[in-house]
């Protein structure tokens, strides 16, 4: 699929990932609602690309939070052609921990945000894209999600986040499956160790360790490296059902 002058939905689009992957695709002329939560960091990417781009305070996990985000993309220009899922949390917890056992809450509250938002939104795009024309190819839209390396080797203290990425990869192939008579192609991406808000709260210790653990090269991933690979898929149209790994040839250790 081509980018110019298409139409992409990102989810947590407002920072990291997200916000790499809208600043390409706005400078590849596409058209981009950023859905976030950071109504801040939203707006101020707005103002930065300019009248490509339009924000919406998104709450993944809401039905009606979810569809206003969808709509606005079909309102304000015309149609959408392509979903970018980022949003997600990332919470350690042991199983049998030195307080007691795994808060129950935690585990649902990250099921909730990375698995399920992530379906929420996939099956409210899907939607769209089924109705509207196909391109010369056949193709009505692509659906990039973000699993991660956690999904195969989950660390100690990962049961939930580890859980949640396994959940994306594994349902990328049945929904690609499902979608393909549409013309709708579904990817999961699995970064590895990026160098993102969420690692950004991490001690320098851990941060080193965990970038030694890359084969090459030897460092965090760049967000831009993640937009790039996102690009690569939209105009590949080969990609599809498969979990691409980009991650330096990293394989996390046990902790």
């Amino acid at each position: 699929m081509q980018i110019c002058q298409r139409t992409f939905l990102v989810a947590g689009g407002a920072s990291g990932l997200g916000a790499a992957t809208s600043r390409r695709l706005v400078a590849r002329e596409a058209q981009v609602v950023i859905a976030d939560r950071d109504v801040t960091r939203g707006e101020q990417l707005v103002s930065e690309l300019g009248t490509r781009a339009r924000f919406l305070a998104t709450d993944v996990t809401s039905a009606a939070s979810a569809q206003a985000a969808v709509d606005l993309a079909r309102q304000a220009f015309g149609g959408l052609h392509g979903l970018v899922n980022c949003a997600g949390i990332l919470r350690a917890a042991r199983v049998c921990g030195r307080d007691g056992p795994h808060d129950l809450e935690l585990f649902r509250q990250v099921i909730e945000v990375n698995l399920i938002g992530t379906f929420n939104m996939l099956r409210l795009a899907a939607a769209v894209m089924s109705r509207q024309e196909p391109n010369a190819d056949g193709e009505r839209g692509v659906i990039v999600n973000t699993a991660s390396v956690s999904a195969f080797e989950g660390q100690i203290g990962q049961a939930a986040y580890s859980a949640s990425k396994g959940g994306v990869a594994a349902f990328t192939l049945p929904i690609a499956r499902e979608l393909a008579r549409f013309g709708i192609r579904v990817v999961a991406v699995a970064p590895g160790i990026f160098d993102t808000a969420m690692m950004a709260g991490a001690a320098d210790t851990v941060r080193s360790s965990l970038a030694d653990q890359a084969a090459f090269p030897p460092r965090f991933g760049r967000p831009e490296e993640f937009a790039q690979f996102v690009e690569q898929i939209i105009e590949n149209p080969m990609l599809n059902g498969s979990v691409l790994r980009l991650d330096g040839a990293v394989r996390m250790g046990a902790k």
